[in-house]
Formats: C-alpha cells, structure tokens, sequence
C-alpha cells in the first residue's frame, strides 16, 4: 500500500481552502512544534509533507478525547 501525504495547503485550512484540520496553517506549526500533532518530514530542501494516516489518527484521538 501506497504512502499518503500531504503537503501544509492540505492539512490546514485557509481562506481559499478547507484543510483536513480546521485550524490555520500557524496554529498546525504550533502544535507540531508543542508535539500535539504529528511531525511532517521532508520529500526534498522544499518540501515538507505529513503522512496522512497519522493526520487521520489524530483527528480520531482528538475526537475520542473531546466525547469522553
């Protein structure tokens, strides 16, 4: 199976564009740089990606979290 990932314009949302996530583009830096969310790596010296699986679980646990 083939890896998923996506680049910051598909993780955040913007004005122009929903995201994964509904929050901006600072505030995903934020919380990888806190290691609230998952860490990106890089495809080469100008892109950096995040696996989408690990995206998708940790909208899962902030959803489990938030119904407990």
């Amino acid at each position: 199976m083939a890896q998923r990932v996506g680049r910051i314009s598909e993780v955040a949302t913007t004005k122009e564009k929903k995201g994964l996530v509904p929050v901006s583009p600072a505030t995903w830096w934020r919380w990888v740089a806190d290691g609230k969310a998952p860490k990106p790596f890089k495809l080469g010296p100008n892109t950096t990606v995040w696996d989408l699986d690990q995206v998708d679980a940790f909208l899962a646990q902030q959803a489990g979290g938030q119904q407990a």
